[in-house]
């Protein structure tokens, strides 16, 4: 989200994760600082954010429990949502945003942290965005809100149609032949789903998880072909070409680390359309 809000112009100030290798592999990328720091500990959040003088926040609370990938049972990490609306009204930016998965709108903890934006005197516009009307070659579905001190008149929602292309953006439209292939594996959920995609649609939701093609797996009728011995997952950095990083991004640390940092991003794409739409909004707010 930050690479997007950077390259639609905002000069970032600094970033906040608990998680080392997320920090790690941010520092290795921005030249802001980035803070390892426990969010759910609003008080410390707000003094240390504070301190920047940000006059946006954005941000994306941790979506595996409202996940359709997950338990979809809300836990400790739902209450990051709430911490983050606690932090955002207490430093009262003059906007913010925040995204998750789609089904977290629907989530107790968001209908909580809702009300306490709208008590602190937000105006909201909520949305679900497919990144891939939005310059990115996956079909993936965010929840956005996004929080103005001002009232917006849904100007906002405007914007983002107006920003959001007539068809879906395939891999090969972006990404031409790069990978080499014209068909690649994504491990399904369970086999009643599809699992080999053509570069001539948007790949699915890139997860953070990336397993090989299994022996075993069966064939589905909606497949873009037949298994074949030259039929391959895509590989971790091709996985974050599908995110709309560019080739330069630098990952580090182990397989399993830089799967989920990848899987768990927003898409750079995406987020600049999001950070556009906002700059327009405001600017004539």
């Amino acid at each position: 989200m930050s690479l997007g809000f950077q390259r639609a112009g905002y000069q970032m100030v600094a970033a906040f994760d608990a998680w080392e290798d997320a920090v790690r592999c941010y520092s290795n990328n921005f030249d802001h600082p980035a803070i390892q720091l426990d969010l759910s500990n609003v008080a410390i959040a707000v003094k240390e954010i504070s301190g920047c003088h940000p006059d946006i926040i954005i941000g994306g609370p941790p979506c595996q429990d409202f996940s359709s990938a997950g338990k979809r049972i809300e836990e400790r990490r739902a209450d990051l949502t709430m911490a983050f609306s606690k932090i955002v009204t207490s430093i009262q930016p003059r906007a913010f945003v925040m995204e998750n998965v789609e089904r977290a709108r629907l989530s107790k903890a968001y209908e909580k942290s809702r009300k306490v934006f709208v008590k602190a005197g937000y105006c909201l516009t909520e949305v679900v965005l497919d990144a891939s009307y939005y310059g990115v070659p996956q079909a993936r579905k965010r929840f956005f809100c996004i929080g103005t001190v001002r009232d917006h008149s849904d100007t906002l929602f405007g914007e983002l149609q107006g920003l959001s292309s007539e068809s879906r953006m395939s891999v090969r439209e972006y990404l031409g032949n790069e990978f080499g292939v014209e068909r690649y594996y994504r491990h399904p959920r369970n086999y009643s789903r599809r699992a080999i995609y053509s570069i001539d649609e948007p790949s699915p939701t890139v997860r953070g998880v990336n397993r090989p093609v299994p022996p075993g797996y069966p064939g589905h009728p909606l497949d873009a072909g037949k298994v074949t011995k030259d039929l391959r997952p895509l590989t971790t950095l091709e996985r974050a070409r599908i995110q709309t990083f560019p080739p330069d991004f630098r990952f580090e640390g182990s397989k399993s680390s830089m799967e989920l940092l990848i899987g768990n991003a927003v898409p750079v794409e995406l987020a600049r359309s999001v950070a556009e739409a906002l700059s327009r909004t405001l600017s004539t707010l």
